[in-house]
């Protein structure tokens, strides 16, 4: 189902730590990569966090190179509905940016699976670059495990990232351009309203939409 507005997505985001500066010289953006659901609902979160750049829906973790919505629906090409955020280091932080993810953005406890979406299209995965972004995950995931911030185990995979597909045009910012959709309003919007709620010091109100 291509447009259907209660259709499931998927979400992954891949978080890249900035190279080292020269005196003077302003950090380059950064990227991460998650996934956690639908995608639309994940990139709609992370455009409503300051310091963000963009967030683009995409496909990550499979085998297909270059593979489409309809194939990764099928839940059989390995790839999970996936997010890049490409961030500015001097406004947000990678461990503030896996705090949105693992506790507004998705529940990392649902296996294969993310509120009314099915399959394994739809995993909680942390895509790492390097091995400091896989440290600072694992890191994060032992803190909430050890704080007992969830009643279940949490699932989410961490693993390296091979590569990463944009998904169509039609899904960037989704959540952005269509806000009265049925499936936006029950299950993407309410957590724009945790993130406002819960980390006010990192929401802002989303640029304009320009994909």
């Amino acid at each position: 189902m291509r447009h259907a507005l209660l259709r499931a997505c998927g979400l992954a985001v891949i978080l890249a730590g900035a190279p080292a500066l020269s005196r003077g010289q302003s950090p380059a953006p950064a990227t991460a990569v998650f996934a956690g659901g639908c995608f639309w609902g994940i990139e709609g979160v992370f455009e409503h966090v300051k310091g963000v750049l963009s967030a683009t829906a995409g496909y990550a973790g499979g085998r297909v190179v270059s593979p489409s919505y309809e194939q990764v629906s099928t839940g059989q090409t390995g790839h999970a509905e996936s997010v890049r955020v490409t961030y500015d280091p001097t406004q947000v932080s990678y461990q503030q940016l896996l705090e949105v993810f693992f506790t507004i953005a998705h529940d990392p406890t649902q296996k294969n699976r993310q509120g009314p979406d099915h399959g394994t299209q739809y995993r909680s995965v942390v895509f790492y670059t390097d091995t400091v972004q896989a440290r600072l995950a694992r890191a994060y995931v032992a803190d909430l495990t050890g704080r007992r911030v969830y009643a279940g185990p949490i699932v989410t995979e961490i693993v390296p990232l091979q590569a990463f597909y944009d998904a169509e045009s039609y899904h960037q910012g989704y959540m952005a351009r269509h806000p009265d959709a049925p499936y936006i309003v029950y299950n993407d919007a309410p957590k724009v309203q945790r993130l406002r709620e819960s980390l006010p010091g990192l929401y802002r109100e989303p640029q304009v939409v320009t994909k």
